[in-house]
């Protein structure tokens, strides 16, 4: 089933709509019962059933509030009002929106410390007066909307993967990716295109290496160790989009039926192998 992503049409099976989905599907599973577009006091009503321990980093607990029109005030913009009041503005009938909240849900530590990325990152720029958006903020907006987390506890997996052998990775690799590599979606727009997956569908992937026994755990626990292990990897004051790998989602074996075909990954539009960046010569 595919829907177009601007549908206002409210769909209650739509986290069966992608694989992808699967670590949405404990915190959205009240969702299917819904017949119409959950409202504002559903989400939060989300938020205590699913008794996820969900606060900023200033230790406010988070809840969702109506979209606001006045942003005028530093502390009233999306970011900082998150960070200060807990309140996540989030727009009904609104599928984007709605992803946002399920990954609030579902990866709480982690898009906590997004948050304060971005908060900490404004207040630089608004005290500089920087005109445009910093290194720090460009990674942290990277993740929140197309993130990928890129589990494996193969170092040679990971390798293929960081130089874009695509068919070995996908394709070759097949049998051994499945049991040693797994992708967890956290970018809510990412999650939003999902809903009319495309050939062209691109992450940006975070890789989080792991012993053979992460895989042995149940789905429930492999997202809490992700959770914990993104809060930690945020803290770097170092982050950058050069942190950051591209990740060619519907690669991954039953994320789309076209890649049961070999000749799948031969499109290197969307497989795209690594450019040899070449270097002038410089004379002596």
């Amino acid at each position: 089933m595919m829907v177009h992503s601007s549908s206002k049409e409210w769909l209650p099976d739509f986290l069966c709509i992608s694989p992808l989905y699967a670590p949405l599907c404990a915190t959205g599973v009240s969702l299917k019962h819904l017949d119409r577009w959950p409202d504002i006091e559903d989400l939060n009503q989300l938020l205590i059933v699913s008794a996820v321990s969900a606060k900023t980093k200033s230790g406010r607990e988070i809840r969702f509030v109506r979209q606001s029109k006045d942003m005028s005030t530093f502390a009233q913009q999306y970011e900082p009002r998150i960070y200060l009041t807990g309140e996540i503005q989030t727009r009904e009938r609104n599928w984007h929106d709605l992803f946002n909240a399920l990954a609030w849900l579902t990866y709480p530590r982690a898009k906590a410390a997004l948050n304060l990325l971005h908060y900490h990152a404004l207040l630089q720029e608004r005290t500089l007066q920087q005109p445009v958006r910093g290194r720090l903020r460009d990674a942290a907006t990277l993740i929140d909307e197309s993130g990928v987390v890129v589990v494996s506890s193969s170092p040679h997996l990971i390798g293929l993967l960081k130089n874009y052998e695509w068919k070995a990775l996908f394709w070759e690799q097949r049998a051994t990716l499945l049991e040693q590599m797994k992708f967890y979606v956290l970018g809510h727009g990412l999650l939003e295109k999902a809903l009319r997956p495309y050939p062209g569908m691109t992450g940006k992937g975070i890789v989080m290496p792991v012993e053979n026994t992460f895989f042995e755990q149940n789905l429930a626990d492999q997202i809490a160790m992700i959770n914990v292990w993104l809060d930690n990897f945020l803290r770097r004051s170092t982050l950058s989009s050069a942190d950051l790998t591209p990740v060619p989602v519907l690669g991954y074996p039953g994320w789309t039926p076209d890649n049961e075909d070999s000749t799948y990954y031969d499109n290197q539009q969307y497989f795209r192998p690594r450019r040899i960046m070449k270097h002038p010569m410089h004379s002596s």
